[in-house]
């Protein structure tokens, strides 16, 4: 792959941004992303994956060179329905998808780090949409995401001014789930990692599955679809060992099935 590489440990699967100088998002690079997710669907011995950046930057933002490439409106729709494609894809994804985030996600990069089901930040990381500043308006879903997390005022306010805000203020705003320093970023990411790690994967994919049924929106399908998988979760062998564990008090030993 010549936009990142993968690699996994400790049934955590590592997606290292690799495009200098800022990791900027290209198609290729979103391909590249989609096709390591089919591998990582099919591989049980992958439980959470990790998303980060090589170098300065998680993602910096979308390649502004490949704009110039296209030659239409239709064309740069096209290009911002495959972005979305792949981003809601992690979103929807059965396995917990981690980002952490240091230097910069902004643009295309913030709405990559959107995506994941997690985010983990430096306290002076930059994280913003400022695409208004080129005449432009985010194309994978930055707008929709972002009001989700920060609210339509301050989503409007990122947007029409295009400042980024830092790690320490998207975990006040609800943006990041920890703010940490830079030298803490992957031992935090990974600790997090492990400890989704240790789930029951049959667990972990329906609790993410019951999650994106309230992220839009929809109560009563989202409660029927918990009372199903909850009666599956029961059911399963390791729904079945977890209850058995708790009463002899011991940890279980969980076989993903």
């Amino acid at each position: 792959m010549e936009y990142l590489s993968y690699s996994k440990e400790n049934q955590i699967g590592t997606i290292l941004l690799q495009h200098n100088p800022a990791n900027a998002l290209c198609s290729p690079m979103i391909k590249e992303i989609d096709s390591v997710l089919n591998d990582i669907e099919s591989d049980a011995d992958v439980k959470v994956v990790v998303i980060r950046g090589e170098g300065r930057f998680f993602s910096a933002g979308a390649d502004i060179k490949e704009f110039t490439t296209v030659k239409d409106a239709e064309g740069f729709s096209e290009l911002g329905a495959y972005g979305q494609q792949v981003f809601d894809r992690i979103e929807g994804f059965s396995k917990p998808v981690i980002a952490a985030i240091h230097g910069a996600a902004l643009g295309g990069g913030l709405e990559l780090a959107m995506a994941c089901h997690m985010r983990i930040v430096t306290e002076n990381a930059k994280l913003g949409l400022p695409e208004l500043q080129l005449g432009l308006v985010p194309g994978f879903a930055g707008s929709q995401r972002l009001p989700q997390f920060v609210g339509a005022a301050k989503a409007t306010e990122m947007l029409v001014t295009s400042e980024p805000i830092t790690g320490t203020e998207a975990e006040k705003w609800g943006l990041a789930n920890q703010v940490v320093s830079e030298d803490e970023l992957l031992d935090k990411a990974y600790a997090l990692a492990g400890k989704a790690a240790a789930k029951s994967a049959v667990a972990v994919g329906f609790a993410l599955e019951l999650v994106n049924h309230a992220r839009h929106g929809d109560y009563e399908l989202g409660a029927k679809k918990e009372t199903e998988l909850f009666g599956k979760a029961f059911a399963s062998h390791d729904g079945q060992e977890g209850i058995q564990a708790f009463i002899e008090k011991r940890k279980p030993d969980f076989k993903d099935r």
